[in-house]
């Protein structure tokens, strides 16, 4: 039975048949190309916006860049002020102390006197 249904198969596909679906499998190969050509299209679009992504993200190197300069001068100027409030305090600290010893100093000289 099973033999008998293909042979009845093979002998519906007449050339008028064939042509039908080669026309049709054309169609759907026509349809598939437009389809394509609709996806490389996006993705035209999604290079373009990446060109845009990617000009935002140099600006944004470029903004990081000064920053970091600015930032390098910024903490070179607090790095001095440090310095110069160290000295300061050093300088204070001797006075402070000199001040003190001859104070002593002169408290035992005048003890003795």
């Amino acid at each position: 039975m099973l033999s008998s249904m293909a042979v009845m198969a093979r002998e519906a596909w007449t050339d008028e048949r064939l042509d039908d679906l080669s026309v049709h499998v054309d169609r759907r190969f026509d349809q598939v190309d437009q389809r394509f050509n609709q996806v490389d299209q996006r993705f035209e679009q999604v290079d373009q916006r990446f060109s845009q992504v990617d000009q935002r993200f140099d600006r944004v190197e470029a903004d990081i860049r000064e920053l970091r300069s600015d930032m390098k001068v910024g903490f070179a100027e607090v790095n001095a002020r440090f310095d110069s409030m160290q000295r300061t305090m050093i300088i204070g600290f001797v006075t402070l102390f000199a001040s003190i010893v001859a104070s002593v100093i002169a408290g035992i000289l005048a003890t003795q006197l």
